[in-house]
């Protein structure tokens, strides 16, 4: 059985005291029970507070994003090396808003998904549909490109490292959320489109998040779709309080 997920990912929030204040807060709330992996992701300046106040607990630290080469004049990038020196072990990559704010191209996250599992880093990768993909029934067309393009000429053992998040554009920081059966439908494709390439083994095993306006009132009815393995947590992860319910809810599935 696949162990739930429920990653937090911060986005460009928090200065440091309020991150520090959000983390104790969480370490005083959240106990998983090792039934669910927890995760947070905060922006880059304050991932070594976070990865010194999460030691020896049941939190995780990634950062949101990372850059495909080990060094030079990419000023304001951050390197898969410099994560790792901080004890940083997990990356988010390919989030919509990299892609959409940031011109990331399917290309630029192939050489970073290359780069995560050069450095055997944990590779969450999003893929998801802008509306009017959804609107035009391209959704399950433009997931696959965004897998196929950046993540299958990567080797089978690669796929230890790597975590798919689905992300419908359109339910990101909207309030608007993918009804159950909508994510079980995607999570689905997704599985079957990596049973195809790799094999059955490796896409029953692969976990496969939802992301998309997870809140304490949705979680466990999204939870507990067969193919959804938790959740990437945006909004809801920056409180205490409702990030600690959607752990909760993960871990009584």
């Amino acid at each position: 059985m696949r162990k739930k997920i429920v990653a937090g990912n911060w986005k460009m929030n928090k200065t440091l005291p309020e991150a520090e204040q959000l983390i104790k807060e969480l370490l005083n709330k959240i106990n998983t029970e090792q039934k669910v992996e927890v995760i947070i992701a905060p922006a880059f300046v304050n991932l070594p507070l976070a990865v010194e106040l999460t030691q020896n607990s049941d939190i995780e630290v990634a950062a949101q994003n990372m850059h495909f080469e080990d060094a030079g004049a990419y000023t304001g990038e951050v390197s898969a090396d410099m994560l790792k020196a901080i004890g940083v072990e997990q990356v988010i990559l390919g989030h919509s808003e990299r892609r959409a704010y940031f011109n990331e191209t399917d290309e630029v996250l192939k050489k970073k998904a290359h780069k995560a599992y050069e450095k055997s880093m944990t590779n969450i990768f999003c893929v998801g549909e802008q509306l009017d993909d959804r609107k035009a029934g391209k959704h399950f067309d433009v997931v696959k490109s965004q897998l196929q393009k950046a993540l299958f000429d990567l080797p089978l053992q690669a796929y230890k490292k790597i975590i798919i998040a689905y992300e419908p554009v359109w339910a990101i920081g909207t309030g608007e959320t993918a009804t159950p059966e909508q994510a079980q439908e995607m999570h689905a494709f997704i599985r079957e489109t990596l049973a195809k390439k790799y094999g059955q083994d490796l896409a029953n095993n692969v976990r496969i998040l939802y992301g998309g306006s997870v809140k304490p009132g949705n979680a466990a009815d999204i939870f507990s779709q067969p193919d959804v393995d938790g959740g990437l947590i945006g909004g809801a992860s920056l409180k205490a309080g409702d990030f600690d319910a959607i752990v909760e809810a993960a871990k009584k599935l």
